[in-house]
């Protein structure tokens, strides 16, 4: 946190602050590996801006954490807040480290961008032009997510960000969107936005099979350190030790797969004329398993028992989506289909973000399958992790038992 800047105690609601330390958290991730992918310094700047945010709603939760625990029984039950709190602000200090790899122009392989397209859904940052097509016009009457499968999470506005904006919020000229979708509906946005076209950077592959594997693995241990933190969430909103469980299993899993990494890592700079191009990707991994670790910490409370304090639960429950985990059962609808064949999204409105296979053979890298393919076979005892609405989500449960 910069050191001219005070932070008083101020009566703030403890569901409020949480709420925002969520919702930053989750945009972070996004941001600094967006940063990466795009060779973005504007959004590597984003990402530092809100880690400083985060440090100041981590002093104004723990205050309020404080002045609210005045008995025994009233620390108990906030005890595990504090999991939660540290947890957000472990993931915002990652993002800010993956984030500095592009500022401080830290090596990195341009491998890396060949495979994050695939891992990560493209997100733009684009400046409203005065004569844009979206200046002074709401969201829903813009209607972009129908229009070009594009969602705007989050804007910022001067010095003031506005997250999660609501239909009825208004563009104005000058309005930072962060725009998250398909390539070709971001395409279109960012170009009637700004005026420009969008012109992401090319990546080569690489010709080094070690540190195509290093690069590979760091891309899964993404994918599973963000999946964490969407579990770890969800655990706490409905109170579910069986959600915490898949993260405490995740975590071990990224684990794992660093070990893997550093040993590709090792064997990759042997072969690469410069290996300091992959300090950048030592960075990165070393971050990534923060994150995961992060989400344990989230999770911890639900994970002892302790269970999840009402105002946590009450912040989580205002994110516009919630996760959920479900068993596939042996005479379920989906069992012995494919996710592309049973059309799950279209008829349940929940997508797919992982599934775990109970099944899985010695041979395979990891249980674990993150944001499936269409073609991704549902077996009977799979797990399956959903985003969604609360409608889908009992639509969904319908088809797994």
């Amino acid at each position: 946190m910069e050191g001219d800047e005070n932070v008083e105690y101020e009566p703030v609601s403890v569901k409020t602050v949480l709420g925002e330390m969520k919702d930053i958290a989750e945009l972070l991730i996004d941001l600094s590996y967006s940063s990466v992918l795009f060779e973005s310094p504007e959004l590597a700047e984003e990402v530092l801006e809100l880690e400083h945010e985060m440090d100041v709603l981590q002093l104004q939760a723990a205050m309020s954490i404080v002045m609210a625990g005045r008995r025994p029984e009233e620390a108990e039950a906030l005890a595990p807040v504090f999991g939660i709190v540290a947890g957000a602000e472990k993931i915002s200090d990652a993002a800010g480290d993956i984030a500095k790899v592009v500022l401080e122009e830290v090596g990195l392989p341009s491998a890396l961008r060949e495979s994050l397209p695939d891992a990560v859904e493209t997100l733009a940052r684009a400046t409203v032009a005065p004569d844009s097509p979206y200046a002074d016009r709401t969201l829903g009457g813009i209607n972009l997510a129908t229009e070009t499968g594009v969602r705007v999470i989050a804007m910022r506005r001067d010095d003031d960000h506005i997250l999660n904006p609501a239909r009825d919020t208004r563009i104005r000229a000058g309005d930072v969107l962060f725009c998250r979708g398909p390539v070709d509906g971001i395409e279109r946005v960012y170009e009637t936005a700004t005026g420009e076209a969008f012109d992401p950077p090319a990546a080569e592959p690489s010709a080094i099979d070690d540190l195509e594997r290093a690069v590979e693995t760091v891309v899964l241990m993404k994918n599973m350190s963000e999946l964490a933190v969407d579990l770890a969430y969800g655990s706490v909103l409905f109170d579910s030790p069986e959600l915490a469980e898949e993260v405490r299993e995740l975590e071990v899993e990224v684990d794992a797969l660093q070990s893997r990494f550093e040993a590709w890592a090792l064997r990759a700079a042997a072969s690469v004329d410069d290996p300091v191009t992959l300090r950048g990707l030592l960075h990165i991994a070393a971050a990534t398993e923060v994150i995961s670790d992060a989400a344990l910490e989230i999770s911890e409370g639900v994970l002892r028992g302790v269970g999840s304090h009402p105002v946590v639960a009450a912040a989580v429950q205002e994110s516009d989506e919630i996760i959920v985990r479900a068993t596939v059962g042996p005479d379920a609808n989906l069992a012995g289909t494919t996710i592309g064949e049973a059309e799950v999204e279209t008829r349940t409105g929940m997508r797919i973000v992982a599934i775990r296979h109970e099944s899985a053979g010695a041979d395979e890298r990891t249980r674990y399958v993150v944001s499936p393919p269409p073609e991704t076979a549902i077996r009977p005892g799979d797990v399956l992790v959903a985003k969604g609405t609360r409608s889908g989500a009992d639509r969904l449960a319908d088809w797994t038992d």
